[in-house]
């Protein structure tokens, strides 16, 4: 039972990671993120994340400085961008990451997507850079089965967080289980669709008989499936909103009714066909 902001899920290496967080995707570098940062922490989230391409590791270093709270307190993520992949390309971006978050290591790190010819390398970077305990969990992001299936057949440690395009209308269930079998942490990013779950009439329904909001019954839905989520805002009262999710539970049928909803249908590019 994910019972509070406060529940985390232990990665296979016995980390353990927040099941909520703040995403930053699209949030600027300036106060927009500092403030963001600052407002997520006071109402009790402890996992923040960002990647080298948001262009905002500054800011969010800044927020987490300024928030008040211990840095060991929370659990921070970054992500290698494509141009950056590659073993040695790896480990500079990691240091270039890090010098701009202003931290002296990071809570995990994760491959942005399955570069193909590079991401093998890519990983056995990371897997240096958390033996040397610079990282305390490695992941990627954007990993279909396959991709998934060649990188444990070619490197030593298996990846602990696989953050994934997840919301109503592309659920992937059968990667949810491929994950879990591996014991591979799912992670949703754009669980909102970038806004266009807000215009599905069947999910404002649903959100009317539980008294919450359409942004709170997906993210509700999100733990209850045992993926963790970082949805992303800069308002105040929305980050807030977001967090208050602990005070109901969707029946059996309410959520085989979402995820009934899937039609892979995604809002981002599949990670077969992106364009490297």
């Amino acid at each position: 039972m994910i019972a509070s902001i406060d529940s985390s899920v232990a990665l296979h290496n016995g980390v353990k990671m927040p099941y909520l967080g703040l995403g930053t995707y699209q949030s600027d570098n300036d106060e927009e993120v500092i403030e963001a940062v600052k407002h997520a922490v006071s109402v009790g989230y402890r996992l923040i994340d960002t990647a080298s391409i948001y262009k905002n590791e500054e800011g969010v270093g800044k927020g987490i400085r300024a928030c008040g709270i211990p840095r060991e307190a929370l659990f921070v993520t970054s992500k290698v961008w494509n141009s950056d992949q590659g073993f040695q390309g790896t480990l500079d971006a990691f240091e270039q990451s890090l010098n701009r978050l202003g931290l002296e290591y990071l809570d995990l790190y994760l491959v942005h997507w399955p570069v193909a010819g590079k991401y093998v390398d890519t990983w056995r970077a990371m897997e240096q850079l958390y033996r040397e305990k610079k990282i305390h969990a490695i992941g990627v992001s954007n990993f279909m089965q396959h991709h998934l299936e060649e990188l444990m057949g070619h490197t030593e440690i298996v990846p602990m967080v696989n953050q994934m395009e997840f919301h109503p209308y592309v659920v992937q269930q059968p990667l949810i289980d491929f994950c879990h079998k591996n014991n591979i942490r799912y992670q949703a990013w754009s669980p909102f669709m970038q806004g266009k779950v807000f215009g599905i009439e069947a999910i404002k329904e649903l959100a009317e008989k539980y008294q919450k909001s359409v942004a709170q019954l997906v993210l509700r839905w999100s733990l209850q499936k045992g993926v963790a989520t970082i949805p992303k805002s800069v308002k105040a009262q929305r980050i807030t909103d977001n967090a208050a999710i602990f005070d109901f539970e969707l029946t059996q049928a309410d959520m085989d009714f979402l995820d009934g909803l899937d039609r892979w249908e995604r809002i981002g590019p599949h990670p077969d066909n992106f364009d490297f």
